[in-house]
């Protein structure tokens, strides 16, 4: 484990990691509260945030990327269609399989849900942070944009 060796800093760096897991974690919780996406399920919206990633594609390649049965990622992409917020086109390559892409309803829906979010986490940055914890956050921001780019 990190931090065995008594490096003050590793243990501090490895202290730090593990609250800003549960920060995260907890973030993405309260935003998902803030908007509910209607009667949706995790999975569902799982499929629809893969679909609007990564464009265009088919049930298989779906169910792989959510390590799911091809069968039930059928179901799932059944009820999407049915809702109106995925369709299908046959596959040029094969037209035995079906493209799925995200219909213009699934994303206006996105683009509302994400303005919503977006609204609260401003409001609660400029309510609850002085001017200074703001300007603190933005460069934390910046520190995090770092341990995820390439």
């Amino acid at each position: 484990m990190v931090g065995k060796n008594g490096d003050p800093e590793a243990v501090h760096a490895l202290a730090v990691a593990g609250e800003l897991r549960v920060l995260i974690g907890k973030l993405r919780k309260r935003l998902r509260e803030e908007v509910r996406a209607g009667d949706l399920t995790e999975p569902q919206i799982s499929v629809l945030a893969r679909l609007e990633r990564e464009g265009p594609a088919t049930v298989t390649s779906l169910a792989q990327g959510e390590g799911v049965r091809p069968q039930s990622m059928g179901a799932t992409v059944a009820t999407l269609v049915a809702a109106g917020l995925v369709s299908g086109v046959p596959d040029q390559t094969d037209g035995r399989r079906t493209v799925l892409s995200l219909t213009t309803a699934a994303r206006k829906a996105f683009k509302a849900v994400r303005a919503a979010r977006e609204d609260w986490l401003f409001r609660a940055i400029r309510t609850k942070l002085s001017s200074r914890e703001q300007k603190t956050l933005a460069t934390t921001v910046e520190l995090l944009k770092r341990l995820v780019d390439p």
